[in-house]
């Protein structure tokens, strides 16, 4: 069974090959993409918008019988070349898969041509923004694994000693390791990090505030609000209201290609 299968899609693949010859179909040139990986690694929005568009100019490979179902596969795979990009310059791996989850389900979501196309943009600057928020500066071995071991474990018990024992290390030698290299203490870290996260639920979540405090293991909501304001300026409230007023995933006006340049 499995011969016969492998050999049906040998045929399917020999009988692309040649519709692509006839028709004249190439696809894009592995340069222009690593130059749009490239520009992507580096945070460099305007480069890799010009790349997409290279690419874009050029015909769509052929990925599904119905042209829409075609269109949102190309883009999937658009977001897993962008998803690659940002972990190779500096994201946790964690949060660059779950912003591709995030995007693929609004891929899949959106109905017209034109909605796709324009939000591939959107998707580039978007990837390019949480490279620029997320990337991680190069510290040494062992803070860098407390970093890592910290996000992992962001919604679980924390501490000082924890990370210590997991890391196989002395507390004392961690704390000023990570304080010297970092600027915050490991506690502040944890904190700051639940923060950020938190920003998440309270965007694409309906779960009351008290609940989401709870989720990411703050005393108490009092306590998670007052943490949020000194952060970001605003309560998690105020946050989750300016955010809904916000069209988080609008797409830009007709012309997109141009429009999505003044994303940021």
């Amino acid at each position: 069974m499995e011969k016969k299968i492998q050999e049906a899609l040998l045929r399917q693949f020999f009988k692309e090959r040649m519709k692509n010859r006839q028709n004249g179909y190439l696809h894009p040139s592995y340069a222009l993409e690593r130059k749009m990986m490239e520009a992507i690694k580096r945070g460099n929005t305007e480069s890799a918008l010009q790349a997409l568009n290279e690419i874009n100019n050029l015909q769509r490979a052929k990925l599904a019988d119905h042209p829409i179902r075609s269109l949102k596969n190309s883009l999937i795979c658009s977001c897993t070349l962008f998803t690659r990009a940002i972990i190779q310059g500096g994201v946790h791996p964690e949060i660059a898969y779950n912003l591709s989850d995030v995007m693929i389900q609004e891929i899949e979501r959106l109905d017209s041509k034109e909605e796709l196309e324009n939000f591939e943009y959107s998707m580039i600057c978007t990837f390019i923004d949480t490279l620029k928020k997320e990337a991680m500066p190069v510290y040494h071995s062992i803070v860098q694994r407390a970093i890592e071991f910290i996000h992992d474990h962001i919604l679980q018990d924390l501490s000082l000693k924890i990370i210590a024992e997991k890391l196989y290390v002395h507390p004392s030698y961690l704390s000023n390791r990570f304080k010297q290299e970092t600027g915050l203490t490991i506690t502040d870290y944890i904190n700051r990090k639940r923060l950020e996260e938190s920003k998440f639920f309270l965007i694409h979540s309906e779960l009351p505030i008290a609940e989401i405090s709870h989720l990411f293991r703050f005393c108490n909501q009092s306590y998670y609000t007052r943490l949020f304001k000194k952060i970001f300026g605003m309560t998690p409230k105020k946050f989750r209201e300016l955010a809904y007023e916000e069209s988080f995933w609008s797409a830009p006006a007709a012309g997109g290609r141009e429009t999505a340049k003044e994303f940021h």
